[in-house]
């Protein structure tokens, strides 16, 4: 078997209104195996910042896992066991190649293009004009659930966002997922929480940071709005641990993004275990480009849920991959008379 990898940089776009210091760029590495006439392509979609993958050490880990693939040598537990992009990378790389097409690794109805799953607007931060304007392009697009992120602005304005908001949508018309990324202080947590209670939001992802488990399992015991586990669940690997969290925590929800996680086999074991608990769940992608994304959107079609999902980051980047994928009416889909287009 042949392996290769190939780093493509992606370039977000930036819609005028937003502020200055977010992400204009993005790199993400491309594993490529090739055997009997046929091709694999996994995307190792490292996020800089947010994934657990040891940096400097990213691409000789990649260039070692090529040689061992093609040598036959591979030890997954030694080499990758701490890059979960890596992870995902592998597991995509491997399913494509054993696919019927190198694009359907979870063949459905989904991958058919005859059924599409329903997910979230994204909503850039910025004053409340832009933020309304934006709103008012996703309801027009047939969006009913909107995430937006919280925390960077000073809290009162953000408020004032969120009631203005409120004041022109209900909830029957929009249904609200607000992201604070860990920006709440603990002792201030719960307070925040009430206040943002009037609003009548779906769920707020990571109110305080990661590693404080008493304090968030407080939290979801007392908040009004739903509590969303999202990178508290990043570096957890052994299953005992992954129950352990959600024991001790006991939260409303869990997001899943299997390139932060370590692949499709970790994101299911999260799963199970929060179906065990009577914990609900979503799956949101990690800035991918539209290979990885388009992985992800399969494996969650295969999962027989009606939940908006977090996967319409496709259109951030001005470069993507050209592929099938169309986002319509709120929902994510695949127009089988579009195709790929991946040359590298």
């Amino acid at each position: 078997m042949k392996a290769r990898y190939t780093k493509y940089t992606l370039q977000f776009k930036r819609p005028s209104g937003t502020s200055r210091g977010i992400l204009t760029k993005k790199d993400t590495y491309f594993l490529i195996l090739e055997a009997n006439d046929k091709i694999g392509i996994g995307e190792c979609g490292l996020l800089e910042g947010l994934s657990p993958d040891p940096l400097a050490s990213y691409e000789g880990v990649l260039s070692t896992l090529c040689q061992q693939i093609e040598n036959d040598l591979f030890d997954e537990a030694n080499l990758i066991n701490d890059y979960p992009s890596i992870q995902m990378g592998l597991d995509m790389a491997k399913r494509s190649l054993e696919a019927e097409t190198p694009f359907t690794l979870f063949p459905s109805t989904f991958s058919k293009g005859l059924t599409a799953l329903p997910i979230n607007g994204l909503i850039w931060m910025g004053d409340f004009s832009f933020m309304q304007a934006q709103i008012d392009q996703q309801l027009v697009a047939g969006f009913n659930c909107i995430k937006m992120k919280i925390g960077a602005l000073d809290f009162d304005k953000e408020l004032q966002l969120l009631a203005q908001i409120r004041r022109h949508y209900g909830s029957d018309q929009i249904e609200l997922r607000v992201d604070a990324n860990g920006a709440f202080h603990p002792d201030t947590a719960l307070q925040k929480l009430q206040e943002l209670s009037q609003f009548n939001l779906h769920s707020i992802e990571q109110p305080i940071a990661v590693g404080q488990v008493e304090k968030m399992h407080e939290l979801c015991q007392k908040s009004p709005v739903p509590i969303a586990l999202d990178e508290e669940l990043i570096g957890i690997q052994h299953q005992s641990d992954k129950a352990a969290l959600l024991d001790q925590i006991a939260p409303a929800y869990i997001i899943l993004k299997p390139t932060l996680l370590g692949g499709f086999k970790a994101s299911q074991e999260w799963i199970h275990l929060a179906q065990e608990r009577g914990i609900a769940w979503w799956v949101t992608s990690a800035l991918e480009s539209n290979v990885g994304l388009n992985a992800i959107a399969q494996w969650t079609a295969t999962l027989s849920t009606d939940m908006p999902q977090g996967l319409g980051t496709g259109s951030l980047y001005t470069n993507n991959i050209p592929c099938p994928l169309v986002v319509e009416k709120g929902y994510l889909r695949n127009e089988n008379s579009l195709s790929w287009q991946f040359n590298l």
